[in-house]
């Protein structure tokens, strides 16, 4: 009797676990890569729903239908699997306790979903089975279960990465000021971006990835910009912008930061007046003497030098309006044949996309004179959101990644596009990533992973502003990996 009793304490206090043998492993892999495919769906007939992990791996034990023929729906943004004579796209396994199969999907983004890089669970499936993951931290890694968007750059020889607002598992409000880690660069000790990214974070005294941008005023923190400039004596210091917002979404505050490297976060250094029409916002990358910064288009710049960058008169961007132009009050540079002049100019804005398509539709400029219009190969614009610009070797050309504004899912179609100066223009994309009423918003390149004809960005996967009121489990509001072959003759249509 007590050691009946001494088992079901163990059993109650969850000590007694599941062993690998217990489950059914079902991988869905890549039919062109035979790699494992994350984020596919299994649905039974009465409705279970699983998702793979980061290897394409689900661990399948459901009590009563061990030992039975199993169908499984199998779907998956981007990716198709066949139909059966039906039209119903899944198939039946014979499903046992220790078994194992692989199903092949056909993949029609021509992009390669990776892996997840932050969260909860990214391997689960993998350890429930027994196979062997890449992390270090396969299934909780500082506390994280859920992280908007990233910000990254090769900081004194480690990567250093900054997010958005952060989950917990321990109560629905978490971290709303910058939380960060670093990792390791490919080759010097850290993963092959193929494999993944084992991020070290900066934690507080819970294990909670701690706050790196506390910054006076109420609301969250968010950070705008990242990049390591030289001080004065020499010494690289890495730079932020960074902005306070309000309910519902609204800035009301701007300012300036340097990081601080024994404290592990940032210190405000300089204020930005709201009405000043330059300010450093999207991913940075160097080109000359000047720092650009892409929220998409690179229309930004600033000598590149942290004394010019904590200088906001310094700024310059890359517009048609002329010096002490407003948005509100648009004064438009143009020569003496009425052709309209862009121009690096202080103490003015840039046109965004939106902006000048209203001003094509009302008539103030031509098409042909715009420059942030994108179209697909059919001639349609493309209205981009958020993304990232840099130099990509292999095409010898500078590529955009951006998230549609529109499209067939509201923020959930990534475009790619070149061309052969960072200011364009840009003209043609191509949509390299889809999702089914799913957000995957503010997509951001890594050149520091780039090899040969392969590109990597990851992006914000999140049911938010989607319509969608379905979250995928673990995945929701995390950052997933993509690999983009640039070889592929569907990026350049028009060749």
């Amino acid at each position: 009797m007590q050691a009946v009793l001494s088992f079901i304490v163990i059993a109650v206090s969850g000590v007694v676990a599941s062993q690998a043998s217990d489950f059914f492993r079902i991988t869905v892999v890549d039919e062109q890569t035979a790699r494992g495919v994350p984020l596919v769906e299994l649905r039974t007939v009465n409705g279970i729903k699983l998702y793979t992990d980061s290897a394409g791996v689900v661990a399948f034990h459901e009590p009563g239908l061990m030992g039975k023929d199993v169908f499984f729906h199998v779907s998956s943004h981007g990716y198709e699997f066949p139909k059966d004579g039906f039209g119903i796209r899944g198939k039946m396994l014979k499903v046992k306790a220790g078994g194992a199969t692989t199903l092949k999907i056909k993949r029609l983004n021509i992009a390669e979903r990776l892996y997840r890089i932050t969260g909860g669970g990214i391997y689960r499936d993998s350890v429930l089975v027994g196979a062997k993951a890449p992390l270090k931290e396969p299934v909780l890694n500082g506390l994280v279960v859920g992280s908007d968007s990233v910000m990254n750059a090769v900081y004194r020889g480690k990567i250093h990465w900054f997010w958005g607002d952060t989950n917990r598992p321990s109560y629905p409000l978490g971290n709303f000021h910058v939380p960060g880690a670093t990792s390791l660069l490919p080759g010097k000790g850290g993963l092959d971006p193929d494999v993944g990214v084992n991020l070290d974070y900066f934690v507080d005294a819970r294990g909670f990835a701690k706050e790196t941008m506390r910054f006076p005023g109420k609301g969250p923190t968010w950070m705008t910009t990242l990049v390591p400039l030289a001080d004065d004596g020499n010494r690289e210091r890495l730079h932020a912008s960074y902005v306070k917002v309000q309910p519902p979404l609204t800035i009301y505050a701007r300012g300036l930061a340097v990081w601080d490297d024994d404290k592990k976060g940032f210190k405000p250094v300089a204020g930005v007046d709201m009405k000043a029409p330059i300010f450093p916002m999207g991913h940075a990358f160097r080109y000359g003497d000047h720092v650009y910064f892409a929220h998409p288009f690179p229309v930004t710049r600033v000598r590149a030098s942290a004394k010019a960058f904590l200088d906001i008169k310094q700024y310059e961007a890359f517009t048609c309006l002329k010096e002490g132009s407003r948005l509100d009050e648009l004064q438009f540079d143009r020569d003496v044949k009425a052709r309209l002049r862009y121009a690096w100019r202080k103490n003015a804005p840039a046109l965004d996309p939106q902006k000048e398509a209203k001003l094509i539709a009302g008539g103030k400029i031509k098409a042909d004179e715009a420059r942030w219009q994108l179209r697909d190969a059919a001639g349609k614009r493309v209205t981009p959101h958020a993304g990232s610009v840099y130099w990509n070797e292999y095409r010898k050309r500078w590529i955009l990644i951006a998230t549609q504004i529109g499209g067939t899912s509201l923020l959930g179609e990534i475009w790619y596009a070149e061309a052969e100066a960072p200011v364009g223009p840009w003209d043609r994309g191509v949509k390299i990533v889809t999702h089914d009423r799913y957000s995957f918003y503010n997509p951001k390149q890594h050149p520091m992973f780039a090899k040969g004809r392969y590109l990597y960005f990851e992006g914000t996967y999140t049911h938010t502003f989607s319509g969608n009121p379905h979250a995928t489990p673990r995945y929701d509001y995390n950052q997933i990996m993509y690999r983009l072959d640039l070889s592929d003759s569907r990026l350049r249509p028009s060749d």
